[in-house]
C-alpha cells in the first residue's frame, strides 16, 4: 500500500466495475477512504470487500445518476456522510455507451445518454466543488474518451457527450481553480477488462492497430493516471486532458 492519497477522501462514480473499480481500488491502495458508487449493490459489495481485504477503507453508496440535479445532490450528500463530512476527490466516471449510427438513434436514447454522461456529472460537480473550495481545496477528475477527438463511423452520440465533458473540464478549471479546486480529465483509449485465463482477441483490438502500443489497454492504466492527477504530484496541473490511449490520438505507426 502506498501513501500518495493518505488521509484523503474520494467519491468515484460508476465504480462497481471496469475503469471505475480500478480507480477506486488504486485510490484505496494509496491511503484514501473511498466511496464506491453505482446502481448494483451486489457488485458494489464485492468491490468493497476487495478493498477492505487488501487493507483499505471503502464504503458503498448506491446511486442511479439519471441526470437529475436531485440525484446528483443526493449522492453528494450521502457520500459526504460516509466520508466523515468532506469529499477531497471526485471522479466523474459513470457513463453509458450505446453504439449505433446517427440515423438509428432515437430521441429517447439521445436524451438518456446526455442525461447520464453530461447532466449527471455537471450537477454532481455543482454539488461538490463549492464545498471543496470552502474546505480549502480539492480535485475533480472527469473521464473523457479518445473518440471525442478522433472520429469513428459509429458512436457520434457518445463521442459528443465526451467532447462536452472535456470542454467542461477546461471551463471548470477556470471557474474553480482560483478557489483551490483542480479540475482535469483522462481520455482513455480502448480499454478492456479481461477475465482470468482469457486469450481470445477482443473486437477493440482492431481500433488500436497503427498505434505505438499496438493493442488495447487495461483499467489499471487509467487508474494509475487518476492517482497521479489526484495526488499532490499534480498540484500544478489544471484544465488538462491526459491522453492514456496508447498513442491513438497523437501518433500513427505506419508499416512500410
Amino acid at each position: 500500500m502506498g501513501g500518495r492519497m493518505q488521509d484523503k477522501t474520494a467519491l468515484v462514480t460508476g465504480s462497481t466495475s471496469n475503469i471505475g473499480r480500478a480507480i477506486a481500488e488504486a485510490f484505496a491502495a494509496e491511503g484514501a477512504h473511498v466511496v464506491v458508487s453505482g446502481r448494483n449493490r451486489e457488485r458494489g459489495a464485492q468491490v468493497i470487500e476487495r478493498i477492505r481485504t487488501a487493507g483499505g477503507r471503502a464504503d458503498f453508496v448506491e446511486a442511479d445518476l439519471d441526470g437529475s440535479a436531485g440525484a446528483s445532490r443526493d449522492l453528494a450528500e450521502r457520500a459526504r456522510g460516509a466520508l466523515g463530512g468532506r469529499i477531497d476527490v471526485l471522479v466523474n466516471n459513470a457513463g453509458i455507451y450505446p453504439g449505433g449510427t446517427t440515423a438509428a438513434t432515437d430521441e429517447e436514447t439521445f436524451d438518456q445518454v446526455y442525461a447520464v454522461n453530461v447532466k449527471a456529472p455537471f450537477f454532481l460537480t455543482a454539488a461538490v466543488a463549492p464545498a471543496m473550495a470552502q474546505a480549502g481545496g480539492g480535485t475533480i477528475i472527469n473521464l473523457g474518451s479518445w473518440i471525442a477527438r478522433l472520429g469513428i463511423p459509429v458512436g457520434a452520440l457518445y463521442s459528443s457527450t465526451k467532447g462536452a465533458v472535456e470542454t467542461l473540464t477546461r471551463a471548470w478549471a477556470a471557474e474553480f481553480g482560483p478557489m483551490g479546486v483542480r479540475v482535469n480529465a483522462i481520455s482513455p483509449g480502448v480499454i478492456v477488462t479481461r477475465a482470468v485465463g482469457e486469450s481470445k482477441p477482443h473486437p477493440g483490438e482492431i481500433m488500436m492497430k497503427g498505434t505505438p502500443v499496438g493493442g488495447v489497454g487495461s483499467p489499471d492504466a487509467i487508474a494509475h493516471a487518476a492517482v497521479w492527477l489526484a495526488s499532490d504530484e499534480a498540484a500544478f496541473v489544471h484544465g488538462t486532458v491526459v491522453d492514456v490511449d496508447g498513442g491513438r490520438t497523437g501518433a500513427a505507426v505506419i508499416f512500410v
